[in-house]
This record gives structure tokens, C-alpha cells and sequence, in this order.
């Protein structure tokens, strides 16, 4: 099946409507970005997408990446694909003009890549590792850099990866072993073994640049002595062209459970030459960059199959003859009713249409962050930060988790037919549960979200959002039709608030209490953050009713599906606020040697 649409009025609803993103464009000078040359991108990225991507979509899944003698050949569509990508001026598109990017909104770009990644997600991951690269160079990188490297990944014609894993370290990365030699004309030679590189080798781009952690000879032990380096496959030429041939190659591709049109490769650098970036020892400071782009990103793939499962899994729902429903006949002409007239398949696709368009709202909010980091005031910029931070693990880790349980579910809705290939959404499972792990675990963006975040600002950053929450319910406590929102609404932000001054004074005692309650703790805040967009959806919703304005069914169904969050999806706080306050010792008693005997 490739019959995936982008959902356009839904992606106006979260950034137009609910976020005003015509007022914010206006607010921080970008000029260009006016509502119709938004339109306008939308709507032809999205013909690229529905009609270029998603019919390469079961290709690159069927047919994989093919490794020889250290090249990668990437399926059948995918390179002309890029070609066209490329030709159409896609990867500028938010870049600075000053590189050769159009100039656009960051958030413009986001909204670009939600096209690509809903329709072709290992197609999308190719262009998407790319932005973190640039990110990287354009924050870190020299004038020099920036002319040698920056302009070439932003017209796209060389991509980017980023190179962090070793085979004996994933997310520790104090101990990784990459190193980096100093050459006499200011360079350095690389060695080492980086796996788990997605998109690290392909015949899409004229060249790869790589960003590598690697440790100089004089280092400090730990996170404190790693550097950052670019190495390209490709040395550049004097022309600016790709030139000779580095010492990077392509050791193997990995055989993967999902996303198999992207070529995730064990790349060995074998004295590779390689340009430091930033300060030495402060690899992991510049890295963070790359890192932090690459979390938004992958809180965009949680989206991403959200909305792909729940599109096909409705349109299959609508058509599928089952059974009859309790109620008495709805298709009384036919051998059977459609199985979206059953409670529990309309309890299934519910739940993802709630997560896909609850999901939305979220990325749109972290992007719109990204825009004021980008172009606020000194103060819009702090206060963008620190939501951003706060933000971040939970949409890189809510998103994914609740991304998979969607695709899940709407494999569920096809029964049998979904566990076979042809129908699609085996493929869409199985491309899905790698967000969960990529850029570090739910358990990791857990710990930063309650150990480092909350708990290590002593609240600040926690309060910070919980007081735009207590602002709106304030304003909204006596408008009757948000009534059973805000209320609740209201008990949760306060219970955030006890639960979270709980973990913190037990931790005190027992430092484990913080790792026992941190997935708890991030899922929970993830429910109340998207339980608040909810809100705001439903006001947004019930307002255009009020006033006669605008697609009623479009806001009837938005009001519906923010009383389905908050009766159906919302109270999943209540079990994890209790798991949060049964502390560590469950968990910890029992000793190593007797989990099996």
C-alpha cells in the first residue's frame, strides 16, 4: 500500500491555528515567510512526497541496501530520487542564505521533514542526518569549514552523518577508543571502528562528510577528553570538488530487524584524515549540536508511523466487512457491517489518531523553540532554551514509544492481513522500533529529563512549563465547553509538581530512586504536556464552532478526539505516578545471580 497522504489541514490546524505560527514568522523577521508561500512549499513537497517517496517505500524494504568490496548500493528509486530531491531545492530550504540556503524558518524545514519521513522513513533518514551535520558546522565550524563543507551539504550534493557508537560502547561514550593523531599540516589521522552509522555509506550524494568523536594522544580519561572531527570520504579538491579518496571505508552493512533502505554501516577509519571542530576535548559540548537535532528528529519518526499506521489502518477499517455490530445492522445491504462500527477497532484507531495529531502539536511547539533560539531577543532565546531542554527527551521519548504502540495497533486492526507484507504495516512495525533506541534509549532521555533537567535545575525548568499550564487553565476555568479539560488538567500540573518534590526527596537517600522512577516519570510528563495540547485544541476547536467558522466536522472531530485523550489515554497517569511512588526497592532486592536459577 502506498496510498499515504500528507495530512495538510492537520498540519495548518497545529501550526496556524493553535500555534500561530503566521504571527511568529511575522515576529522574528522572516519576512518571506508568508502564509502563502508556506501553502505553497506545503503543497508541493507534498506531491514529492505522495508521489516520489511513498511508492519507494516496500521497495527499499524488499529490496535492502547491497554492500561489495566496501560500496553501497542503495535500492532500486532511491539515488534518482535524491537526484530530484536535490534539483528542487529541498535540502536549502532552512538553511542561511550566507551557506546558500533560501533563509526559510527552521520549523519550515520540520515540517518538510514529517512529509518525508510519513511517507519514506529510510529514505528520509539519508537527507535527515545531513541537517544535524550542518547544525553542527554552522554553530562549531570555522569561516573556512563552513566555505569547504557547509555550502555542499546545503545544496545537498554531499551528505552527512554523525559517528559516535563503538562495538564496546553505545551511550557510554567516556570509553570510546577512536583516535586522533596530529598531522604537521594542522589536520589529524583517524583511527578507529564506528558502527551503527546510519546512512553511513550509499551512492546517493558525490560525498559523505562525517562528524567524529575521537580522542587526541594528550587527552584526559572520560567525556572530558573527546574531540570532534570532520572526515570526509572524499578529501576536497582545490576546486571544492570531491577529490581523492580518504581512509574510510565501508567494513559491512548491519542486518537489521526494520528501515532496510537505509545502509546502517560499520565504517573503519584507518589513519583517515580529519579537521578538528571546536575547541580539543570539547567534542561532546559541539556534539550535543548534532545530537539534539538528531532527538527532534527522531521524535519526528515516532510521528512519522503514528500517521502512516493510522491512515491505513482507517481506510482498511472502513472497507473491511466483519461481523455485525451490537447495535443492530449499519450496512444492512451487505454480508457484514465494516469493522470501524466495533467499539474497540474505533478504541484502536482513536488512539492513534490521538497520538498522530496530539504528536503533531508537540513537534510543531519544539520547532517553533527552534525558530526563537535562532532569531529571538537574548531573552526569547534563554526562554526557548530552556523549553527546549525541558521539551526534548520528552518528545524524542514519548513520541517514539507511543509511535510504535500506534503502529502496533494498526497492525492489530488489519488482524491477520497486517502480519503479511504486502498490506504494509508489518513493515511499518518493524521500521518503528528502532526510534525508541536511536539517539539514546527511552531509559537515557529519562534519566535527562528527571535526573539533569528537573531535578538538577531544582524544578526551575519543570516550573517553567507547569506555570504556562496553570496560566491557560486559569483563563479557561470558566469557559463551560473546556470545563472537563481544564479541571483535569488542573489536578495533573499540581500532582507533576508532588510527584516529581517526591522522587527528588527520596533520591536524596537513595540515588537509584531517580533511575526507578525515570521512565515513569517521562512517559507521565509526556501524557500532561500532550493532555495540554489537547486542551488547547479543544479550545481552539470549540471556538471556531462558537463562531460559525471554518470545517465543522473538522473541529467536531477535534473536539471528540481531545475527550477520547482525556477519558481514555490521560488516566495511564494514575499507573505511572503509583509505579513512580512504589520506589527503588522492588527493583533492586533481588540480587544479579537470582533473576534465573
Amino acid at each position: 500500500m502506498t496510498d499515504v497522504k500528507i495530512p495538510l489541514r492537520d498540519m495548518r490546524f497545529a501550526t496556524r491555528e493553535l500555534l500561530d505560527w503566521d504571527q511568529h514568522y511575522a515576529s522574528l523577521g522572516y519576512e518571506e515567510a508568508t502564509p502563502d508561500l508556506v501553502d505553497a512549499i506545503l503543497e508541493e513537497g507534498a506531491k514529492f512526497c505522495e508521489n516520489v517517496l511513498a511508492p519507494l517505500n516496500a521497495v527499499g524494504d524488499q529490496q535492502g541496501c547491497t554492500w561489495k568490496d566496501g560500496e553501497v548500493t542503495t535500492p532500486e528509486g532511491f539515488k534518482e530520487a535524491y537526484q530530484q530531491f536535490v534539483e528542487a531545492g529541498w535540502p536549502s530550504l532552512a538553511h542561511d542564505v550566507e551557506y546558500g540556503g533560501q533563509g526559510l524558518p527552521p520549523s519550515l524545514g520540520t515540517l518538510m521533514s514529517e512529509m518525508v519521513g510519513t511517507t519514506n522513513w529510510s529514505w528520509g533518514m539519508y537527507p535527515g542526518l545531513s541537517h544535524g551535520a550542518m547544525n553542527t558546522l554552522e554553530e562549531h565550524g570555522t569561516e573556512e569549514q563552513k566555505a569547504t563543507y557547509l555550502t555542499k551539504l546545503v545544496e545537498g550534493t554531499w551528505t552527512g552523518t554523525m559517528c559516535l557508537t563503538e562495538p564496546h560502547c553505545g551511550t557510554d561514550l567516556g570509553i570510546l577508543r577512536s583516535k586522533a593523531e596530529p598531522n604537521d599540516d594542522g589536520s589529524y589521522s583517524i583511527s578507529g571502528t564506528k558502527i551503527f552509522i546510519s546512512a553511513g555509506e550509499h551512492d546517493m550524494a558525490e560525498n559523505i562528510v562525517h562528524i567524529v568523536l575521537a580522542r587526541l594522544p594528550d587527552a584526559p580519561a572520560g567525556t572530558k577528553g573527546i574531540s570532534l572531527f570532520i572526515v570526509p570520504k572524499f578529501l576536497p579538491a582545490a576546486d571544492g570538488s570531491a577529490g581523492e579518496r580518504n581512509g574510510v571505508t565501508c567494513g559491512s552493512l548491519e542486518h537489521k530487524m526494520g528501515i532496510h533502505g537505509n545502509a546502517t554501516a560499520v565504517l573503519n577509519f584507518d589513519g583517515a584524515k580529519g579537521f578538528l571542530i571546536g575547541p580539543p576535548n570539547k567534542g561532546l559540548n559541539c556534539m550535543f549540536t548534532f545530537m539534539n537535532t538528531a532527538r527532534l528528529g527522531t521524535a519526528l519518526q515516532g510521528l512519522s508511523h503514528a500517521e502512516a499506521g493510522f491512515q491505513k489502518s482507517l481506510a482498511y477499517a472502513k472497507d473491511r466487512l466483519q461481523m455485525r455490530s451490537l447495535s443492530g445492522p449499519k450496512n444492512p445491504d451487505g454480508a457484514a457491517d465494516p469493522i470501524i462500527v466495533h467499539p474497540d477497532v474505533r478504541r484502536m484507531l482513536l488512539t492513534q489518531k490521538a497520538f498522530a495529531e496530539g504528536g503533531r502539536m508537540l513537534v510543531a511547539l519544539c520547532a517553533q523553540q527552534v525558530d526563537r533560539t535562532h532569531k529571538g531577543s537574548d531573552e526569547d532565546k534563554k526562554d526557548a532554551d530552556d523549553l527546549l531542554a525541558f521539551l526534548t527527551p520528552i518528545a524524542k521519548a514519548f513520541l517514539t514509544e507511543t509511535g510504535f504502540e500506534s503502529a502496533n495497533l494498526g497492525l492489530q486492526c488489519f488482524g491477520g492481513h497486517g502480519y503479511i507484507a504486502e498490506w504494509g504495516m508489518e513493515q511499518n512495525v518493524r521500521d518503528a522500533r528502532i526510534a525508541t533506541i536511536y539517539e539514546g534509549t527511552t531509559g537515557i532521555q529519562a534519566l535527562d529529563l528527571l535526573g539533569r533537567k528537573v531535578l538538577m535545575s531544582q524544578g526551575e525548568l519543570l516550573r517553567k512549563f507547569t506555570k504556562q499550564v496553570h496560566k491557560f487553565c486559569q483563563a479557561e476555568i470558566d469557559t463551560e465547553a473546556l470545563a472537563p479539560f481544564v479541571t483535569r488538567l488542573q489536578e495533573l500540573n499540581k500532582e507533576w509538581g508532588d510527584v516529581t518534590m517526591h522522587v527528588g526527596a527520596q533520591a536524596m537517600e537513595n540515588p537509584d530512586e531517580v533511575g526507578a522512577a525515570s521512565v515513569d516519570y517521562l512517559m507521565y510528563s509526556g501524557y500532561v504536556v500532550l493532555g495540554f495540547l489537547w486542551a488547547r485544541a479543544a479550545k481552539v476547536a470549540s471556538d471556531k464552532l462558537a463562531a460559525g467558522e471554518g470545517d465543522a466536522e473538522f473541529y467536531r472531530a477535534k473536539l471528540a478526539t481531545a475527550r477520547f485523550y482525556f477519558d481514555r489515554i490521560l488516566p495511564r497517569t494514575a499507573g505511572h505516578a503509583a509505579a513512580m511512588k512504589s520506589g527503588a526497592a522492588n527493583l533492586m532486592e533481588l540480587d544479579a545471580e537470582h533473576f534465573a536459577f
